[in-house]
This record gives structure tokens, C-alpha cells and sequence, in this order.
């Protein structure tokens, strides 16, 4: 892929849309059970659920301009997962932060990365006022992210895909800004 293709970009990952033809990335991706054990209670995905989950972003990018946007190395255009955002609950000045890896990019600071450039564009593209995240209990390594963003804890929240009460946290527009380097 070119730097075109990539409508964000951070140090060593590219940002683009969902299409319906990146079934196979979605694939690679969601019907990893090592991934989607910590994300959904139905642990590996059929073929059907993953096209479904692919289908749901897209869907989510024509609806609010954003997704969970697949992301590749820059170096050699290889898929990492995907990190972006979603309305959080009604309000349209709120959303949720979110990535997932796959398992082969996992410890490599992948995840931090694509998180710190879909927030700057959140707060510098989107303007909205906050941001929402939230993690599988189990899943030590995205507290350690969201905590390393800055993130700060606010509640245990009820996650119906995974049927657990997961850590919650928000991040203020006001908070972003001092991050250092902003």
C-alpha cells in the first residue's frame, strides 16, 4: 500500500476504511479466538459472524464517519488489526475508543500507537469532548495502554458481547491536551 491509501497515519502504521472485500483480512483478525476471547463470550468466530462484525464497521463508517479502521505497517503494508472509534451511548460528542491486534503484533507497542493517533484525530479532526474505553477484566495489557494514554478509571460497566462487567475509563478533551508534545 501507499502513503495515499492511508487517510491517517502515525509513526509506523496506516489508517483506511473497511471494504467488503477485506474479508480476509477480517478473518486473520476476528477468527483468532486468542483475540476474540477477549472481546466476545462466543470465543472464535464462524465465517458468518466475522463477515458480520467486517459488514457492522463498514456500516458504522456510512452512519457516524467512524470505525474500528484496519491498520498496516507502513514498512511493508502488512494488516496489524484495527483501532478506531464509536458513538458512545447518545451522545454524539462522546465515543469509544477501541483496538484489536492480531496475535502476532501483540507486546510490540502496536496497540499505544494506533490508539495515540486515532485520539489526536478524535480531539483534532472530530472535536469531540471526550473519550470512552473499556477492557476485558482479564485483559491486563489494554489497561496498561489505556492507563499509558492517559485514560483515567471511572467505572466497572456492563459489556454484553462478553457478558462481563469490564473497567471503564474516560479521557477529557482538556486532559488530552496535557499529554506531552501537545
Amino acid at each position: 500500500m501507499t502513503m495515499a491509501q492511508y487517510f491517517l497515519a502515525s509513526e509506523r502504521l496506516g489508517f483506511r476504511c473497511w471494504a467488503k472485500s477485506d474479508f480476509d483480512l477480517a478473518w486473520r483478525l476476528w477468527g483468532d479466538e486468542r483475540v476474540t476471547g477477549l472481546i466476545d463470550a462466543r470465543g472464535k468466530l464462524s465465517e458468518a459472524q466475522v463477515r458480520d462484525r467486517l459488514l457492522r464497521e463498514i456500516a458504522a463508517a456510512a452512519a457516524s464517519g467512524v470505525q474500528y479502521w484496519p491498520i498496516f505497517l507502513l514498512a511493508s503494508g502488512d494488516h496489524v488489526g484495527c483501532c478506531g472509534l464509536r458513538p458512545y451511548g447518545q451522545s454524539t460528542e462522546m465515543f469509544e475508543l477501541g483496538f484489536h491486534l492480531r496475535f502476532d503484533y501483540w507486546g510490540r507497542g502496536y496497540a499505544t500507537e494506533a490508539a495515540r493517533a486515532v485520539i489526536g484525530y478524535a480531539f483534532e479532526v472530530r472535536r469531540v469532548a471526550g473519550l470512552f474505553a473499556g477492557h476485558n477484566p482479564k485483559n491486563n495489557a489494554s489497561r496498561r495502554v489505556l492507563q499509558k494514554l492517559g485514560f483515567q478509571y471511572s467505572h466497572d460497566e456492563w459489556y454484553e458481547p462478553t457478558g462481563l462487567h469490564h473497567p471503564s475509563y474516560f479521557l477529557t478533551e482538556s486532559q488530552y491536551r496535557q499529554w506531552p508534545g501537545q
